[in-house]
This record gives C-alpha cells, sequence and structure tokens, in this order.
C-alpha cells in the first residue's frame, strides 16, 4: 500500500508563494493551526528543497513550539544537487531523480505519510510530476509581492478540486490533486 504525499503552501490572492512571513501572519489564527495540525499529523517523512533545509536546520533545533515539535525529530529527505547521504537534523540527500526518490519513498510500504515542505521549485516539480497526491493553498486576502507556484514556466494544468474550506479570517483552504 502506497503511503499519501501532501503539500501545503501559503500563497496570496495573486499566486505568489515566496516569503509569506511577509504576509501571512495578520490573518493565521486559531483555525489555520488547526487544519496545519491535521495535515502534518500522520507524517513520518518530509522532502524539503535544500535553501529551505539551510534555512530551517538553523532556526528550529532548540525551538519550543507545537511545529519546531514535529519537524524537529521528523525524517527530512533533502531535494539537493550538492548535498549526498546522512546530514543534521535527522536528514538525508536525496541521490538522483526527486521524482524516482520520491516514487520509491512513497511505495516502500512504510508507515505514516509524506509531506512536502518547499521550496517552490520542489513542490511545483514534485506536483507536476504526478508524486504529490494532495495540494493546499491556503489563499490569504493579500496581493503579494514574489515567486508564484504556478508561473510563466509551468503549460497549461488540469487540477481537481478535492476539497475546501474558507476560515473566519477570510483565508480559502483549497486542495487539488492533478486531474487525469
Amino acid at each position: 500500500m502506497s503511503r499519501k504525499v501532501t503539500a501545503h503552501l501559503f500563497n496570496s490572492i495573486n499566486g505568489v508563494v515566496e516569503s509569506p512571513d511577509q504576509w501571512q501572519f495578520d490573518r493565521f489564527g486559531a483555525e489555520e493551526g488547526a487544519l496545519m495540525g491535521a495535515s502534518i499529523a500522520g507524517v513520518t517523512d518530509v522532502v524539503i528543497g535544500r535553501k529551505l533545509w539551510d534555512e530551517w536546520s538553523q532556526y528550529w533545533p532548540g525551538n519550543d513550539d507545537p511545529f519546531a515539535a514535529f519537524i524537529n525529530p521528523v525524517r527530512k529527505h533533502v531535494v539537493s544537487s550538492t548535498l549526498r547521504g546522512e546530514l543534521d537534523w535527522n536528514s538525508v540527500g536525496i541521490d538522483g531523480d526527486p521524482v524516482d526518490y520520491v516514487k520509491a519513498l512513497r511505495d516502500n510500504g512504510s508507515d505514516g505519510d509524506i509531506a512536502v515542505t518547499g521550496g517552490i521549485d520542489t513542490v511545483r516539480s514534485l506536483f507536476l510530476g504526478g508524486v504529490v497526491d494532495a495540494l493546499t493553498l491556503t489563499t490569504h486576502p493579500v496581493v503579494g509581492v514574489g515567486r508564484r507556484l504556478f508561473d510563466e514556466t509551468v503549460p497549461i494544468t488540469r487540477l481537481n478540486l478535492i476539497d475546501s474550506t474558507v476560515t473566519s479570517s477570510g483565508n480559502a483552504v483549497l486542495t487539488y490533486s492533478l486531474r487525469d
């Protein structure tokens, strides 16, 4: 039985996913926290891009909040062209094609789900590569500035809306899968 692979990003109404710390926190409340908690509840492995891994591996160890309690002990698989093998912070560098690696990780029969936490290129390539079962975008009522998940480099891609909710703070939490 294969494991579920998910990804979750915060985005602005104009599709910006870069630097959500610049615009998300005034609209991130208890409902958003509960949704995030539910999305990581069964996760035993995280796939993460090297740049985000570099940032988080310096920030999260030693932190004492609910996300730190999740991210610090979970096994992390780092998408990188330079990092290989066992790494600090309970991490391993992915050797070879990330799509093939995540397929093998998904199909290995272990317990627990897999979350792709970022960055932008990692989520985009794994989602478009067909290994992410569910992509959740928490859309904040703000116009952002920066990189988009689906920019002009992405060909027309059809999606299915598989879940949706609107929080009291005005965020639309939309979950998609690739349409066959």
